[in-house]
């Protein structure tokens, strides 16, 4: 079966909370739909939601991963070099990063080019997994395929969330993981540079439809 593959180019930051809610949230200024923003939230009781920006980002990342719930809400996105704010629906979160560390100065040490060749990126699978516990390189949902090609990693070292009213907590480790997926935020809470690539069969629908409006 032939394929085609998307390329989303930004941002992942994972939290934890010490109310038991982690949360992933996903900052593309580049995406086959545009600059995008969608926020994946595991409540503690292990329900799933998704907060996404448009409903075609929607559709996508649920066809991608799995969840119990999908919002289409608005969604802001404020940053400077060290602090973020996203806003997104019932959703406000607001984090501060810290220094690389060393694995994020190693990261950030690959040339771009080798950073985000698939090869390299299947290649640094394991060590991934076995140093954070996290996949580069998978199956997703629906036949599709990814690839997480990481390219800088800063440490998140405060943060704040309220959903839905609540005050979710203070910054805690993510943990237990997420389970939207293949991959898996790092325990440890980070903000990391990554271009994610998915590979969709040719013969989906929406896939079909966007490569017709290009």
């Amino acid at each position: 079966m032939d394929h085609v593959r998307w390329r989303f180019d930004g941002w992942i930051a994972g939290v934890g909370t010490s109310g038991g809610t982690r949360l992933v949230t996903g900052h593309w200024p580049g995406s086959p739909f545009g600059p995008v923003t969608d926020v994946m939230v595991e409540r503690p009781d292990g329900h799933r939601l998704l907060l996404a920006e448009t409903a075609e980002l929607a559709r996508f990342v649920a066809e991608t991963y799995t969840f119990d719930e999908v919002r289409v809400v608005p969604v802001t996105v404020d940053r400077s070099p060290a602090a973020w704010t996203v806003t997104a629906g019932p959703l406000r979160l607001h984090f501060t990063t810290g220094g690389r560390g060393l694995l994020g100065h190693l990261l950030h040490a690959v040339p771009a080019a080798v950073a985000q060749d698939l090869r390299w990126v299947r290649l640094i699978d394991l060590p991934a997994r076995l140093l954070r516990g996290v996949r580069t390189h998978g199956s997703a949902g629906n036949g599709r395929r990814e690839w997480y090609a990481v390219r800088d990693l800063h440490r998140i070292t405060a943060a704040g969330a309220v959903l839905d009213g609540a005050d979710l907590g203070r910054l805690a480790p993510v943990d237990p993981p997420v389970r939207f997926g293949f991959g898996s935020a790092p325990r440890s809470p980070a903000l990391v540079r990554i271009t994610t690539t998915v590979e969709v069969p040719s013969g989906d629908e929406e896939v079909a439809r966007h490569e017709d409006d290009e």
